[in-house]
């Protein structure tokens, strides 16, 4: 199987050999009149708590609802992501991990779509503000017994964990789940300056959602906003969705990580869904409006999450020059692997995944034609 495109890094049209799910040779093509899409690695979202209607955090959460979210997603160039559980009972953790893995097995392309899980929660801050939308009477202490038992049902799923190192052991919990292979990253924190040095010398290795998830008011300096900048062993995830953080914040975490700044969409349910008033098993009703903000109905100022998807991000990113149209995409799908593989990523690598997304750019809009997952085709609209 081949596919032809103008590669996203330098505009030269290829055509990519595919193989058993696999990037093979590369060739180049000449110059001709004939239109091509563009081709570029896949999106990976390390943040999805939901899309079009399905909620991973909503019980029960059914099997066909994973596969129908790995489709919709397609759409959006998403060929790797991660469903996002946040802070919740045990029972309820519990079944959706069942279930995520139960999926896994019934398809492939679900197993190759889901990179892994990412637990946020509960470990989390019990501060107001710095929790957000976590259920306070849910937020703990780090138990590594309870993370095992989670990890022992999730078949070893969980992938990436966030929590504050507030907590008295925060240190030793996060070195047990860095010396097992899990990402932790820093969020709905309260942590001192200290703590966070002591969190990254144990091992953690980002920032979820870096800016937000924070008090409303702070300490001017020191403050763990100002640290985990400075701290150069973090990477840090950004929801740069136009609402969520002001542009003059997301320069600022790009100049200061320019290797190392991830974008994500920490996604919703409501993400995918035309503008209304919705129910929220969290925040009662909310309102998305006709340019893609979520808010608490009553309380318009409060955002009540992302309704907006990673490709969303991109176009953001780009279309107000925070970042060149390659480095923005690249920010949301080789960075994530880099973070996930400890390893540098560049486009197109042979024998890899060919996860691949061909799309048109009509100004500094992006719209999809084509999403490849392992090979296999999982949304074409594409003009052929």
């Amino acid at each position: 199987m081949y596919i032809e495109g103008v590669n996203y890094q330098g505009g030269q049209p290829i055509r990519i050999k595919i193989s058993d799910g696999k990037i093979g040779e590369i060739f180049p093509l000449p110059y001709s009149d004939k239109k091509l899409p563009v081709v570029a690695p896949g999106l990976v979202d390390l943040q999805v708590n939901g899309y079009g209607g399905i909620d991973f955090n909503k019980a029960p959460l059914q099997i066909e609802d994973i596969h129908k979210a790995v489709r919709l997603l397609a759409t959006q160039g998403i060929t790797t992501f991660f469903p996002t559980l946040i802070t919740n009972t045990d029972s309820t953790i519990r079944q959706a991990l069942q279930n995520i893995v139960l999926a896994c097995k019934t398809a492939p392309e679900l197993r190759a779509a889901i990179g892994g899980i990412h637990l946020e929660g509960p470990f989390l801050s019990k501060e107001d503000g710095a929790r957000g939308a976590h259920n306070s009477d849910l937020v703990q202490t780090p138990d590594w017994e309870l993370f095992q038992e989670w990890q022992n049902v999730a078949e070893g799923k969980i992938r990436i964990i966030t929590l504050s190192p507030e907590w008295d052991g925060a240190a030793k919990f996060i070195k047990k789940c860095s010396d097992s292979g899990v990402i932790v990253a820093i969020g709905h924190t309260a942590a001192t300056p200290e703590q966070i040095n002591a969190a990254v010398q144990a091992g953690a290795q980002l920032s979820t959602h870096l800016g937000n998830g924070a008090h409303l008011m702070l300490p001017r300096h020191p403050n763990y906003l100002w640290e985990q900048l400075a701290q150069d062993q973090l990477w840090a995830s950004v929801i740069a969705d136009g609402f969520h953080l002001p542009d003059s914040f997301l320069k600022v975490v790009f100049r200061m990580k320019p290797e190392s700044s991830i974008l994500i969409s920490d996604c919703t349910e409501f993400a995918g869904l035309p503008p209304g008033v919705y129910k929220s098993h969290i925040g009662g009703e909310v309102l998305l409006n006709s340019e893609g903000r979520l808010c608490i109905a009553e309380q318009p100022k409060l955002l009540a999450g992302s309704a907006q998807s990673l490709l969303w991000c991109v176009n953001q990113v780009a279309r107000k020059g925070l970042l060149s149209f390659s480095q923005a995409w690249n920010n949301a799908s080789l960075k994530p692997v880099g973070l996930l593989t400890g390893k540098q990523q560049s486009a197109f690598q042979f024998g890899e995944p060919a996860n691949i997304v061909l799309f048109e750019q009509n100004k500094d809009e992006i719209t999809v034609r084509k999403t490849l997952i392992h090979g296999k085709t999982i949304f074409d609209n594409s003009k052929e």
